[in-house]
């Protein structure tokens, strides 16, 4: 679903614990087969390198990311966190959900184009950190 052709990029430790993930959670309750999918699509397009070898700019698990909606013009920041510790009311979104999955593996300064739930998006990569600053509980933009 995204329309912008560029290399995805992974470590390999996020690899395997996302598709660790993904075969573990086949008849969990909370479990979306149709966002498994498409994170498992995503997840074939993937270059998989060694964590020194990542550039500090792309987005993995754990990663701070802020994205601007281009058409609401909003900003939001989030963290891309596993399925197991997703909560919104902290900003933590699952690797797992729409958002997340369009996030996961690009650059800061990129547009990704992807289906969310309130229809199809586009965001712009403004910024990744790792970590969780203690000013990102206090924005109030929900996704």
């Amino acid at each position: 679903m995204r329309n912008i052709q560029e290399q995805l990029l992974l470590t390999k430790n996020d690899y395997e614990t996302i598709v660790a993930y993904l075969k573990n959670s086949f008849g969990t309750a909370t479990f979306n087969r149709q966002d498994a999918e498409e994170l498992g699509a995503e997840l074939k397009k993937v270059t998989v390198v060694r964590k020194e070898e990542l550039p500090s700019d792309v987005v993995r698990l754990n990663s701070v990311v802020t994205i601007r909606d281009e058409k609401a013009k909003k900003t939001m920041q989030v963290m891309l966190v596993t399925p197991d510790k997703a909560d919104i009311k902290e900003k933590k979104i699952s690797v797992l959900s729409p958002v997340g999955t369009a996030l996961l593996g690009y650059r800061k300064g990129m547009k990704v184009r992807w289906q969310v739930p309130a229809g199809k998006k586009t965001f712009t990569i403004l910024d990744v950190n790792d970590g969780f600053p203690e000013s990102l509980s206090s924005l109030k933009t929900a996704l």
